[in-house]
């Protein structure tokens, strides 16, 4: 998950709070301690939410705080965690949805129905606007074409049909 909005931050670090105290609840519980394993997988899960949360507020943090003077860069390895780039880039921005919404004169509810499907409900042309009105750009985009994830999806279609039409057949 990726922290989109002060309201996600601030139960990021509630939840993350609640965590914490959690471990060292169970780090106190000498009941549980007699139980290794069972005691260690309840720590582990707690851990890895607390470490998550980190992670995720450690990076909303960076973006209301980066130095706007200076491009920021953020790093995607597949065009689909565009839209993340392009949430990170109007936090890092300061600008709200409201603001966004203004430049792109479109209501504010589309950029929240941009931003909580993750850019799902936007066109191609919509995403391009978004990107231009925040200033994002491609520094060095390399597009990488496998094949055989082609002809893996090719199968899958075709299995899929296949799978159709006997079922329409046995419905005749």
């Amino acid at each position: 998950m990726m922290i989109k909005n002060e309201q996600q931050y601030q139960n990021s670090l509630d939840w993350l709070q609640r965590f914490e105290q959690s471990i060292a609840s169970l780090d106190s519980n000498e009941q549980l301690k007699a139980e290794p394993e069972r005691w260690k997988l309840h720590r582990d899960s707690y851990q890895s939410q607390v470490d998550e949360l980190k992670s995720e507020i450690t990076e909303y943090e960076r973006l209301i705080n980066c130095d706007t003077s200076k491009p920021l860069k953020i790093k995607i390895d597949s065009l689909n965690k565009l839209p993340n780039a392009l949430i990170k880039a109007r936090i890092a921005a300061k600008v709200s949805q409201q603001q966004l919404a203004d430049i792109l004169e479109i209501d504010e509810q589309r950029v929240k129905e941009y931003e909580d499907t993750d850019y799902q409900c936007a066109s191609f042309v919509e995403i391009l606007e978004v990107s231009t009105a925040l200033g994002v750009e491609f520094e060095i985009a390399t597009v990488q074409v496998d094949f055989g994830e082609i002809e893996a999806v090719k199968k899958s279609v075709d299995k899929w049909r296949k799978e159709k039409l006997n079922i329409k057949t046995r419905a005749s």
